[in-house]
């Protein structure tokens, strides 16, 4: 049965409706995290740390595909609400366009300052080395993962998200299988260079397929075509999706703190530790994303037709999932904390150690995490972008970096876990106030 954006959404519905693109994000983390795996345990915790290091920087050069993605759909989807197909179309496509010739701006100028970059950060010796090599490589792919994280979105609103999960799916397999080539294969100075190339690789092939899927004729509602410049659009698209800007920049900045204040507490194996956790926090994180970017189509389409009843019953249904789902997750954090720990660090005992007393402080912020994650989604959809950046600038900038500068002077090591912790609830109680404060947007 095909789902159409204007039907009613039970429980079964919105599960099935969002379920492609809580595994497309999942598939999408699945395959960043391979690298981590196979140049952990083939190249070296140096080369590992590398990679964990200049990432941060690599995925802020990348935001503004969420950024157009996220706030782009909203204006797309309540276009087309109102019945404007052609429209929701031009804007489409003027998205596309806008975000592609940025990204290649930013990946020149990334390629040039990234050594900069990663002395600021702290590097030196061997570990600047791998820094620059790895990211110059993914650089020159940014474009491509630029406009993957777009169409992640817009395969939503354009009512193909199985296909969408399929580009993913295609993208993630392509990742692992060259990491297993080139990492395992290549010789030891030549691993790290080899897991970039594989990322590479699978970006182009996730950036190019939708674009040549959507500059032809298709079964979606959405296609690729001409257009002319708007500036106001554009604009509304950036506030729209400053949210997802602002978090995925803040996360990023505050991933470069941690591994300023893991240097200074417990040195490289510190960091090699939260990047673990972090590896893993993506991959559960990718649900509450993936059901965010799943619902906000249907709350942006409802929200153009004027269908409160609609918005009230999908804001409830989502707040009761998400909580299920925190719940789920801290539990097989708990369970699974030994295994995960042990199939990335498990050649170091002192790491793993290290590793597994943190993780078990550090998931039980996953029971949190989505709500933050959420409402500043649906308030993104609702095209108040404001709000929605509000929200994700307190959850991901001002509480936890006020929280992993402080804790640590009086709880040591275990403060900078705990710090994720305090975060996230904080969030949830901002997100509440909020939600009350503006009912009269989605509540009549």
């Amino acid at each position: 049965m095909h789902i159409q954006l204007s039907d009613h959404f039970t429980y079964g519905k919105l599960i099935k409706f969002t379920l492609p693109s809580i595994a497309m994000m999942i598939f999408t983390s699945i395959y960043s995290v391979v690298d981590g795996f196979f140049v952990s345990n083939f190249a070296g915790k140096t080369p590992f740390a590398a990679i964990n290091l200049i990432s941060p920087a690599l995925m802020i050069l990348g935001t503004v595909g969420f950024m157009f993605g996220t706030g782009g759909t909203a204006i797309v989807a309540k276009t087309y609400g109102e019945g404007d197909k052609e429209k929701a179309n031009r804007h489409f496509s003027l998205f596309v366009y806008v975000a592609c010739t940025l990204s290649i701006v930013i990946a020149a100028l990334g390629f040039v300052f990234i050594r900069s970059v990663s002395m600021l950060f702290g590097a030196s010796g061997e570990l600047l080395e791998n820094c620059v090599m790895y990211a110059r490589i993914i650089l020159v792919a940014l474009p491509f993962f630029v406009l993957q994280s777009m169409f992640q979105s817009f395969f939503v609103v354009a009512e193909r998200p199985n296909l969408g999960l399929a580009i993913a799916v295609s993208t993630g397999v392509t990742n692992m299988i060259l990491d297993a080539i080139l990492v395992i294969l290549l010789p030891k100075e030549y691993k790290l260079a080899g897991a970039a190339i594989a990322t590479g690789i699978s970006q182009v092939v996730g950036g190019a397929i939708p674009l040549f899927y959507f500059s032809r004729e298709n079964s979606s509602i959405l296609r690729l075509g001409k257009t002319k410049f708007d500036s106001r659009a554009i604009l509304k698209a950036c506030m729209n999706g400053s949210s997802e800007f602002m978090s995925n920049i803040s996360m990023n900045l505050v991933g470069i703190l941690y591994n300023v204040q893991l240097m200074k507490y417990a040195g490289e194996n510190g960091v090699a530790a939260y990047g673990v956790m972090m590896y893993v926090s993506m991959i559960f994180s990718a649900v509450f994303i993936g059901y965010s970017i799943g619902s906000a189509p249907i709350i942006g389409y409802h929200d153009g037709a004027k269908n409160h009843m609609e918005l009230k019953g999908l804001l409830r249904q989502s707040m009761i999932m998400t909580g299920i789902f925190g719940i789920g997750m801290v539990v097989s954090a708990e369970l699974f904390a030994v295994p995960l720990a042990h199939i990335f660090v498990g050649y170091d005992t002192e790491l793993m150690n290290l590793t597994i007393s943190g993780f078990r402080i550090f998931a039980l912020s996953f029971v949190f995490m989505g709500f933050g994650i959420f409402t500043s989604s649906f308030f993104t959809a609702l095209n108040d972008g404001v709000t929605s950046a509000i929200i994700s600038f307190l959850r991901t900038l001002v509480f936890q970096v006020a929280a992993i500068m402080f804790l640590p002077f009086f709880l040591g090591i275990n403060g900078i876990w705990i710090s994720i912790l305090v975060a996230e609830f904080m969030a949830v109680i901002i997100g509440v106030i909020f939600l009350l404060a503006k009912r009269k947007r989605y509540h009549y």
